[in-house]
């Protein structure tokens, strides 16, 4: 469901909850009854969104009725629950592109921000631990920095919302095999939730041919979360997140393909039986002391991240086809410290500030196998001889924020503030981010909004320095040119502004518009082996872009719609330029190129109905279409084409079935693509693309959750 980000409600001095189901708990102390712990955790809940309000922001939300809605429900990956969202497009490993950015999103969880990992193919977080969530974009309030092209706010699930145990089995085409549970439930002020859950599938990373099963394409994936909160008074809370995951994947290959180099006297090889494989792996905790102080609330919280990944290439295979065999690992740490907090300083003014202080620790070693080369970059002899390249660096990110909340009139909100955000690590950058958020709302059928917001986007740590370059002179694994300057950190000028309106009781229309103007836009490629990603900056960027949505819930209906369109063009590579041809790397300094991940037109559709709704046996049918019109790809000079358009259709069928002793049963099926639409998402050509890759194919999936 579409909305813009609106004024907070203020809470007095019993928390008083802004829904009206909680708004008419009494003002008093929290008793320890199971219903007034309940009652509290919910005052909790709505006091943490009072502290970092999305006013003045676009906000698309998810209920968990629209997340099960989705095909697959919670077993969906989280990116795929995504694109149900305006103006996000698909692209290869899961990856999402939200507004015409490359990545810059923003997760967090239960108010706390969750740092980057070195994640590529498997994601972070899984459904099944959300309990609600929003993707909020635009024009963001002084809260928002570092990444903002999209904000992933989600409250996890826990055991008052959640209560009981729950198991699952789905299981379907190409070896899909998806086991997981949850547990939930309260024990005088503690509450506790945990959940897991296993996925096996030979549908791992995309294919990289047109074909209805990919070869070498297993994957195996562990995740899991648990949550304790604990009430210590009635105006203090403390609360522990753990979680991770734990993915290994096979590389998938194409047949038929032609060697490139000779190794020890063998030219020939089947690519069929490449044998490539990635192993990622993400562990994070947080820790949030919420409190409360008549017009003052506030979290503190500390927060850590661990990932990991690895790759292990094929020793010949990857020698053949690349001209390099690398055995790569790298490691991330980052550990950080996070507060928020908001003063009702007056009936017309709420003040808000906060900080987040953040260390990342990134190493990286590769023992590659190479050729030698001569002169004129020919192989000069079939005997591969290694190369070890590595580094260790620190990185610190600096945030600071303070913005007012005025209440102009009885109808017009202006929320001004201004953020100070600095990095330091091979180099250091900051700047001063002024931010302005102007809300109308002159009835309850219009709200509108006009924004603008100052950004400043540092680069992921993990990056491939200058010792890498000088290993590899001499190899098949040389660089096209030897310019490396740093990359630099993204800074850029955001205008938004839209509308919403609810003419009809459970519907929403909305409009948004767009303006992005970029100095050092951070982009991402992968280069060569491996499956990693390196960053690099166009100097001069301009994203556009408008953004249509409809949503209609009521009664067992339940509809959707989007559309958007954008547009994200760059000019002049000025770091990483080792990664580029010269020719290539030429002609962008002196055009504007689409960036690789632009997508002119994206949509999305979808409808969910409920037979005997307020039955033990009720039934819920839906359906829903993606649409793109293709990212781009290279036929003469870089980004200069877009790929073929393409459409999939889904569909979904659950059946409740009371069982008498336990909370009920449900069985699901799903249909993914139900026309079997082969589509391609990249064709290998566009600047930055390693390979190509197509979309899923059809899907047949049959699940069963029994609850107790």
């Amino acid at each position: 469901m579409r909305r813009l980000g609106r004024r907070a409600v203020a809470l007095g001095s019993a928390l008083v909850a802004a829904s009206p189901a909680l708004a008419q708990a009494p003002a008093q102390p929290a008793r320890t009854s199971p219903l007034g712990v309940t009652v509290t955790a919910r005052q909790f809940d709505e006091a943490r969104g009072s502290i970092q309000p999305s006013l003045g922001a676009a906000r698309y939300d998810f209920s968990p009725g629209v997340i099960e809605a989705v095909p697959q429900g919670q077993g969906a990956p989280l990116s795929s629950v995504l694109l149900r969202a305006p103006g996000v497009a698909q692209d290869s490993f899961g990856q999402l592109h939200v507004r015409g950015d490359h990545g810059n999103l923003q997760y967090r969880l239960d108010g706390v921000q969750l740092p980057e990992g070195l994640s590529l193919f498997s994601q972070s977080l899984a459904t099944r631990f959300v309990g609600k969530m929003s993707l909020i974009t635009g024009a963001l309030p002084a809260q928002y920095g570092f990444r903002q092209a999209g904000v992933i706010d989600i409250t996890l699930k826990s055991g008052t919302t959640d209560p009981g145990a729950e198991v699952s089995m789905t299981a379907g085409s190409r070896s899909h095999l998806q086991p997981a549970f949850s547990y939930g439930g309260a024990s005088g002020k503690l509450d506790y939730f945990v959940t897991g859950q296993f996925l096996h599938n030979g549908n791992g990373i995309e294919n990289p041919a047109p074909t209805s099963t990919a070869l070498h394409d297993d994957t195996d994936q562990w995740s899991g979360l648990a949550k304790l909160s604990g009430i210590i008074d009635d105006n203090t809370r403390l609360n522990f997140i753990a979680g991770g995951t734990n993915a290994a994947f096979q590389i998938p290959q194409r047949s038929s393909q032609v060697p490139g180099f000779t190794v020890n006297g063998v030219s020939n090889f089947n690519s069929a039986l490449l044998d490539q494989r990635q192993w990622e792996k993400t562990l994070f905790g947080m820790l949030s002391l919420q409190k409360h102080y008549d017009t003052l609330d506030f979290q503190l919280s500390g927060f850590t991240r661990y990932s990991k990944l690895k790759y292990q290439p094929d020793p010949t295979g990857d020698l053949m086809f690349n001209g390099i065999a690398p055995w790569a690992r790298r490691t991330s740490l980052a550990t950080g410290v996070q507060a928020d907090g908001s003063w009702k300083m007056a009936s017309d003014h709420t003040l808000r500030g906060g900080f987040l202080a953040q260390r990342e620790r990134v190493t990286s070693l590769t023992r590659s196998n190479v050729l030698p080369t001569d002169a004129d970059g020919e192989p000069a002899s079939d005997q591969p001889f290694g190369i070890v390249e590595g580094s260790d660096t620190v990185g610190w990110l600096y945030g600071f924020y303070l913005q007012d909340e005025w209440k102009a009139t009885p109808t017009v909100t202006v929320n001004f503030g201004a953020r100070f955000d600095a990095f330091t690590a091979d180099t250091a950058e900051n700047q001063f981010s002024p931010r302005l958020n102007v809300v109308w709302e002159p009835n309850d059928v219009l709200t509108a909004h006009v924004g603008y917001a100052r950004y400043f986007t540092p680069p992921p740590l993990a990056q491939v320095n200058n010792g890498a370059l000088q290993s590899r002179l001499g190899t098949t694994a040389a660089s096209p040119n030897m310019t490396n300057d740093a990359v630099k950190a993204e800074r850029a000028h955001y205008f938004d502004a839209g509308f919403e309106l609810k003419p009809l009781k459970g519907l929403t229309l909305g409009l948004d518009a767009y303006y992005k103007i970029a100095q050092n836009l951070l982009d991402e490629g992968q280069f060569g082996a491996p499956v990693l990603l390196t960053s690099f900056n166009y100097a001069n960027a301009e994203v556009k872009g408008i953004e249509l949505s409809a949503n209609y819930e009521e009664g067992p209906w339940s509809v959707f719609a989007n559309l958007a369109w954008s547009e994200a063009k760059g000019s002049d590579i000025n770091s990483a330029q080792f990664n580029f041809a010269a020719d290539d790397l030429g002609f962008i300094r002196q055009n504007y190129i689409y960036l690789d991940h632009n997508q002119s037109w994206t949509a999305s559709a979808g409808a969910a109905y409920v037979f005997n709704q307020q039955s033990e046996w009720a039934t819920r049918v839906s359906a829903d279409v993606i649409y793109g019109n293709g990212l781009r790809r290279t036929l003469l000079t870089p980004n200069d084409s877009a790929g073929a358009p393409y459409a999939t259709v889904n569909l979904s069928a659950v059946q409740k079935i009371a069982i008498s002793g336990t909370r009920g049963t449900q069985l699901r099926f799903d249909v993914l693509n139900v026309f079997d639409a082969s589509y391609q998402l990249r064709d290998g050509t566009g600047v930055g693309v390693g390979a190509p890759q197509f979309g899923q194919r059809r899907t047949f999936l049959v699940g069963i959750t029994q609850k107790f």
